[in-house]
């Protein structure tokens, strides 16, 4: 026997067994290049998409660059929706939808990719200026699952909007350009911190410690009893044309200052802020734009306030959905709609929910289950439940629909894996897939693992990126 030639036993054992293996090892000639060229404006769009707003004015112009029309346009007409027409609709600049008609009917069925745009960070209070002792400082307070920690002692940067009481839209973004002053979270010094290092971790810092450095100059007025206050006022009025009620219709954000970078010597994975989940949401995003004629209608959805339970008019638990779904079916007809041609729709479908996973991190190995953990580099990862302990709160695909999702990804030729979060009992999580679920659809959590998930500075492999946009585009091409 050569020593090249497989035993019996080791013949038996590729057919029977199973171990995702690592992408490197089958991507074909050129796909590297074309997978860092694909992370390249991947690390662009992190970098100009800080807030939900932001990322999806980013979407509307890449939307129009290819073809898409607004919704909103197009019922100022009559035009009938044909197969291969591209339509968009946005929800209140937080959620955007995006369609391609398919050949068949939609009545039998849709397949939706969707997303979540919010991200962990933190927020200023409604009033949020206040001086103690010689600095101006803001009050914030923190959304999604942050480890408040890790936001001391970093740049940051203040994005978001004011709303005048004359109904003016005030955008501000303060601390991108190199020239502009950044913000950031004092912490204290190891010397004095010994009863803070006592403390647990999720005491060391605490929500209403997270107080923004501000300022420091005074009004030079001595009859004026908060200086630096009304200094800072003062340069935001001369600037904004913002008095301090103004705060109060706001919607002020804090995150990181630094962009999206390229990380290891090989540069093979992107590290930067707010990759949960916006790089699911990227790649849905290009594999909707590359679409072409499918079978079966083509959607992405990109929706808000994930990291919080999808409440709220912007989220996956609102009307939103339906109600746009249902103004572009009854624009493909030429007869008249009615209410159950929608959950016709619904009963049909097929989604990918497409929000990240933990990646399996040598550091901190005992809180995974190895053999159900996924890894950076081996693809795309199928997710069939979420949910907590017992699968509490979790959306379970049937086997049927994984079977489906398996197959189409080895038809395709797609480097994917299979993963949960963490250990039994250790964790857990949920997505916007129970909530798809409700509206009895088929659906499974599909997307991208990242390293320091929730963390101001999130780790994704370039390959598991690429590998999840051709997932996600094979699936609308189904």
């Amino acid at each position: 026997m050569s020593k090249h030639q497989k035993t019996t036993g080791q013949q038996l054992s590729d057919k029977l067994t199973y171990e995702p293996l690592n992408g490197w090892k089958t991507i074909q000639t050129g796909e590297k290049d074309e997978m860092y060229r694909f992370c390249d404006h991947y690390k662009t769009f992190l970098n100009i998409g800080k807030t939900e707003r932001e990322a999806i004015l980013y979407t509307i112009e890449r939307a129009e660059e290819n073809g898409f029309v607004s919704l909103e346009a197009l019922m100022l007409t009559d035009k009938i929706l044909k197969p291969g027409d591209k339509v968009y609709t946005v929800n209140r600049e937080k959620g955007i939808m995006f369609v391609v008609i398919g050949k068949q009917d939609m009545t039998q069925g849709i397949h939706l990719v969707g997303a979540h745009m919010d991200t962990p960070r933190i927020d200023l209070k409604q009033n949020p200026i206040y001086e103690d002792s010689g600095i101006a400082l803001l009050k914030t307070h923190y959304y999604g699952g942050i480890k408040k920690y890790q936001w001391t002692a970093l740049p940051l940067a203040l994005h978001g909007l004011v709303i005048k009481k004359d109904g003016t839209k005030i955008q501000v973004v303060i601390g991108e350009d190199d020239k502009d002053p950044v913000f950031c979270i004092t912490d204290l010094l190891p010397h004095l911190a010994q009863n803070q290092m006592q403390k647990k971790m999720t005491e060391g810092v605490t929500g209403e410690g997270l107080n923004v450095l501000f300022g420091s100059i005074g009004y030079q007025d001595e009859k004026v009893k908060e200086k630096v206050k009304l200094n800072i006022l003062n340069l935001l009025h001369e600037k904004y044309g913002i008095i301090e009620q103004d705060f109060v219709s706001a919607e002020l954000q804090i995150v990181p200052a630094f962009k999206a970078r390229d990380v290891g010597f090989d540069a093979s994975m992107v590290g930067g802020y707010g990759q949960d989940d916006r790089v699911c949401s990227y790649a849905a995003i290009e594999a909707v734009l590359a679409v072409e004629a499918p079978e079966k209608t083509a959607v992405c959805l990109l929706v808000d306030k994930e990291e919080v339970g999808s409440m709220g008019n912007t989220g996956m638990q609102s009307r939103f959905f339906e109600n746009q779904l249902a103004e572009i079916y009854a624009r493909t007809i030429d007869k008249p709609y009615n209410d159950l041609m929608l959950r016709r729709i619904l009963n049909a479908s097929k989604c990918l929910s497409a929000d990240v996973s933990a990646a399996l991190d040598p550091t901190y190995p005992d809180v995974h289950d190895k053999r159900n953990a996924p890894f950076i580099n081996k693809g795309v990862v199928i997710t069939k439940y979420t949910g907590a302990r017992g699968k509490a709160g979790a959306s379970d695909a049937n086997a049927e629909f994984v079977g489906e999702i398996r197959a189409l990804f080895e038809r395709e030729k797609i480097v994917w894996q299979t993963g949960e979060l963490g250990k039994v009992d250790q964790g857990g999580g949920g997505t916007i897939a129970q909530f798809v679920a409700n509206l009895n659809m088929e659906v499974v959590d599909c997307g991208v693992p990242l390293l320091s998930m929730h963390s101001p500075f999130e780790v994704a492999a370039k390959l598991d990126i690429y590998m999840t946009y051709k997932a996600y585009k094979s699936f609308y091409m189904a």
